[in-house]
């Protein structure tokens, strides 16, 4: 799955959050809801101009910023 189609960052949208390309959805947005217990048809039903790719896109771009953290050491 290709995230760069999907998700974009504009500093003049949303304070430059990543957001769903195209919507003023944040990618922060979906992930919260998702953890609040939204199932994936929950939130296509709630955003009906998201659609599952995009939403697939916004689960990848989060992990990849997980991914590449920096890990900091415990003392």
């Amino acid at each position: 799955m290709n995230k760069i189609i999907h998700i974009e960052r504009n500093p003049n949208i949303m304070l430059g959050k990543p957001i769903i390309k195209g919507t003023r959805i944040t990618v922060e947005l979906v992930m919260r809801k998702l953890a609040s217990g939204y199932s994936i048809p929950d939130l296509l039903e709630s955003y009906p101009n998201l659609t599952n790719e995009q939403v697939l896109a916004a689960f990848t771009y989060a992990a990849d910023m997980i991914a590449n953290e920096e890990i900091i050491e415990a003392a």
